[in-house]
Parts: C-alpha cells; structure tokens; sequence
C-alpha cells in the first residue's frame, strides 16, 4: 500500500529540520491545522495543498504537486534525505482491522466532531476495591492516523489505549489495558458544543479482584487541558499527569457527585420509582451541561 499524505508530510518536515508552528507561520495558518494534516485527520485543500508544496519548493526547487505521488524512497531521493531516514512500513494499525461495518461513518463523524473532544481529561470513578473511595484517571484523547479518536489513559502505573468512536452523538470506547491486556469498553453522552468541557458514561471493564469480576460503573471526565499540536510534548505532558496519585482525597467529591457516579438502582428502586438497571439518561447527564453547583473542582 502506498504510504498516506501524513506520513509523506511528515517526513518531509522532519527532513527540512521544519517544525509544524514553523510552517504554520510561513503558510498563514493555525498550528493545529498543520497538525491535523500531519496526523492524517484531514488533508489540505487544493488552495492548502499549493501553498504547501511552494514551501517546500524552496528547499528544494524540483518538488511539486506531483511529488506527493512519490513513496517515501523516492521522495527522499527528490530532497536530497538520507535514505536510511525513511522509515520502515508499518503494519496495519489494530483500528483499521475492527472489524466494523460502519467504519466509514464512525470516519466521517469523527472528521466533524472530533476536534471537540481532543485534548487532555481526569476521570472520576468509583473505587470497586474500597467502596466509598473515588480513583481519577488521566486521558488524552486526540486524532491519529487513521482518522480515529485515539485514547490513552494511566493511573497508578496502568495504561489503557484504545479508541473513543462517535456514533449518534455519543462516544463509544474500545480500549484495552497494556499492562494485563484486559479490554475494556465504554459508552458516553456527547456533547453539542464546539469543545467538551465534561462528558459523562458508563464503563464495564473487570475489577482487580481475584476472579477479574465484570463490573459496570458510572464514570465523568472533565477536560484539563488542550493539546499543543507537538505529538511529544502532548506524550510527554501525558506521561507526566498519569504518573500522580489516583486515589482522590477524603471529601474531594462532592455530594452530589457522589450520587451521580454511585446512585442507587435495581427491583427496591424501581419499585419506588428509579431505575431497575444501572444507566446514564440525558435528562441527568452532566455532558449537556446539568453542572451542579461545587460539581466541577479544579484538578489537583
């Protein structure tokens, strides 16, 4: 298979000794334009496409329109690259193999919708170990080469990595822990504004215990910061929340998050009029903006 403009664009770049914000400024644009590019979650338009080339025409006068046709070998001939700097093929990614027929759409949606859930989030979740006790997770959600929402998320010396698929205006997670290589899964409510401050959802994933039991639990994620368009910065400053101390402090949550992640459901509830089945409805969901008041608290 022939290698995608990302990779191709990325190479190049990393040839000139040419920074993203560095060509962002020369052509005019947003970083992070150049970052979407670079990470294959859009392609330049024609107009994008012809300033971009004419950059890189003028480290070397022979590269045009159609040299972005060219392999990666070829193009490295073409600037004058270090052959050995091409690096080698890599093999289909795990998120182009799910086998789902809806790919495309999930594709397409996340082209839309996406840039509203990058950057950098804390989860808040129940403790199944100690009942009583909440544990916050550090994420990073940003778009990958595929097109996708890519996930990470680490506490405690754990790292989760998977996918956060948008579907219906909700946000579907397909991860899996590297450490034990137990999967996990997610459904959240998504959000309709430009950017997501909080989404909320359920998770099901398998506790510690002796016998991994399936266990479902509420869980928010409240974003704490955006992604600076620098793929190892944003590794880096991901590294570095995941690596603090996920046990959240006696009385850092508050009452009424506390029901919210913990409430009360099954036969006794439903026959006093709440729900027989643990559940996530919009008519509560903190994703559409039912923030109460001493809900949101500033991350440690």
């Amino acid at each position: 298979m022939p290698e995608p403009f990302s990779t191709k664009l990325g190479f190049v770049l990393k040839a000139f000794s040419m920074s993203r914000g560095r060509l962002a400024a020369d052509m005019g644009v947003d970083k992070s334009v150049v970052g979407r590019w670079v990470t294959g979650a859009v392609l330049p338009s024609q107009h994008n496409l012809m300033l971009l080339t004419a950059q890189f025409a003028r480290r070397a006068p022979k590269f045009t329109s159609l040299s972005w046709e060219r392999s990666l070998a070829e193009l490295a001939e073409l600037i004058g690259a270090d052959p050995s700097a091409v690096p080698a093929k890599r093999p289909i990614s795990a998120s182009q193999g799910l086998p789902l027929a809806i790919l495309d759409q999930i594709r397409a949606t996340t082209r839309l919708r996406g840039a509203a859930y990058e950057g950098f989030f804390r989860s808040t979740r129940p403790y199944v170990l100690q009942p009583g006790r909440f544990l916050h997770d550090h994420g990073m959600i940003r778009l990958d080469g595929t097109g996708l929402l890519s996930l990470r998320m680490g506490t405690g010396g754990t790292v989760v990595e998977g996918w956060m698929l948008p579907v219906h205006n909700q946000l579907f997670c397909i991860a899996a822990d590297v450490t034990s290589g137990a999967l996990l899964f997610g459904i959240f409510n998504g959000v309709a504004t430009p950017r997501a401050e909080l989404i909320d959802g359920l998770t099901l994933g398998s506790a510690l215990d002796g016998g991994r039991t399936p266990t479902a639990s509420a869980m928010i994620f409240e974003r704490v910061g955006s992604l600076s368009g620098d793929a190892a910065e944003d590794d880096a400053r991901f590294e570095a929340l995941a690596a603090g101390n996920p046990l959240a402090p006696e009385g850092a949550i508050s009452d009424h998050l506390r029901e919210h992640l913990t409430g009360d459901f099954g036969p006794v509830q439903r026959a006093l009029g709440g729900e027989l089945l643990l559940q996530m409805p919009l008519s509560r969901s903190l994703s559409r903006g039912a923030v109460f008041e001493g809900d949101r608290r500033d991350p440690p």
